[in-house]
């Protein structure tokens, strides 16, 4: 059976670890649940697993073994999931919901064969289609998928919101809701800043790039899908009846220049490759080298110092792995003189559609920090942001300044 033979909309609805810790808030999700399907929709909910669950067999493991095989790790991370899903099925039929669960192998998700960070293939949701046309809700563990071996896999940070996602692309859902412990995306970490304000519509590449650079509300992986997808996609509370934040394909004004957020990120660290013969072919072996080593390169600046050499400077997340054996190494194949790690770092973005190319703009955030004292190590800029790499003990008070002068002053 094809989804456009469904009689209703499919809304899909993905509730975090945090919105279904307890089992209260498991019964809260149920409600949620059962009044959205009361609007005339067919209902696919996702969920992570409860809480700290995950984190909690990964360190039961880890008293097992110090380096668990992933395979075996994957089985045992998806039990969270798995438990999530049946007890909510459970609290639906409590209040009179017809509702199934199903992992993602039994909902059709097929990813590629890499343990711990699968990524998803296709998805064949027959199954679900015919739970929907029963008028049953359907609960899917989120997550997980499995591959071409019928192996199970699991899709790494952020696998909830890309199973929501992708099961909203592959069933044409009219809705896929993050339901999160805030009310939406805001403007800047509201524990940082007290003005902070949420914002009510952001677009897919404003959104990917607040993702990607500190805002921890969704996962980067889930809105590159919705893009690709035109998943019409909301990021709302779990427990309050908010209208939350939608993200959307283009905004009404089609050339109008705004700064929309300020994120912040400290977990990050900076290496240098000092005086690096400036060659043609030495920047493609270093970022090679690299990526063999699995290292996600976040920011590169290439500055030249002296004599025909360059010191080469890039950022990675902070809990990248590359010992000194490594380093040295990779400074002696491509004859540069020496490293320098930096862990004391944190990056500043200021995003916003066309900021870059808005006359005044970069002016202004320079002069905020500089009011402050805030020294800029790097700067770096796209059409959707600028990106200042800065000390991180100047971080909170960088994020409050620029929000003030940028974002406030603004609304006002």
């Amino acid at each position: 059976m094809n989804p456009t033979d469904l009689k209703k909309p499919i809304h899909v609805m993905k509730f975090g670890g945090t919105s279904v810790a307890t089992p209260s808030l498991i019964q809260n999700a149920a409600q949620r649940i059962a009044d959205r399907r009361k609007s005339g929709v067919h209902v696919v909910c996702v969920v992570s697993a409860m809480g700290d669950t995950t984190d909690n067999l990964m360190s039961l493991a880890r008293q097992i073994s110090e380096r668990p095989p992933n395979r075996e790790l994957d089985v045992l991370l998806s039990a969270g999931e798995v438990q999530s899903m049946a007890l909510l099925s459970m609290a639906l039929q409590e209040i009179g919901i017809a509702a199934r669960s199903f992992t993602g192998s039994q909902g059709g998700i097929r990813t590629d064969t890499q343990h711990s960070e699968a990524r998803i293939l296709h998805i064949d949701p027959d199954r679900i289609v015919s739970a929907l046309a029963k008028d049953e809700v359907v609960v899917l563990a989120g997550f997980q998928g499995h591959d071409e071996r019928d192996e199970i896999t699991t899709l790494g940070r952020g696998g909830s919101d890309t199973s929501a996602v992708a099961m909203a692309a592959a069933l044409g859902a009219e809705l896929c809701e993050i339901l999160t412990d805030v009310t939406g995306v805001y403007s800047a970490d509201p524990r940082i800043v007290d003005g902070a304000r949420q914002i009510e519509s952001l677009g897919y590449d404003e959104m990917l790039e607040m993702a990607n650079l500190g805002a921890r509300v969704l996962h980067g992986r889930s809105v590159e899908m919705a893009r690709r997808f035109e998943v019409p996609l909301v990021v709302a509370s779990s427990t309050r009846n908010t209208p939350g934040t939608r993200i959307v394909g283009k905004e009404t004004d089609m050339e109008k220049v705004e700064i929309r957020a300020v994120t912040d990120d400290r977990n990050v660290k900076k290496i240098s490759l000092v005086s690096v013969p400036d060659t043609p072919g030495v920047a493609a072996n270093i970022f090679g080298a690299l990526g063999e080593l699995g290292v996600n390169v976040r920011l590169i600046v290439q500055a030249q110092s002296h004599a025909g050499n360059n010191d080469i400077t890039f950022v990675v997340p902070g809990d990248t792995h590359i010992d000194q054996q490594q380093l040295d190494d990779l400074v002696k194949q491509v004859g540069g003189e020496n490293w320098i790690v930096d862990e004391r770092i944190a990056l500043l973005n200021i995003i916003g559609e066309g900021i870059s190319r808005e006359p005044g703009i970069a002016g202004s955030i320079f002069r905020i920090l500089a009011d402050q004292q805030i020294n800029l190590d790097l700067i770096s800029s796209s059409n959707l942001v600028i990106t200042c790499v800065v000390s991180e003990e100047d971080l909170v008070r960088g994020t409050r300044a620029l929000h003030e002068g940028l974002i406030e002053t603004d609304a006002s």
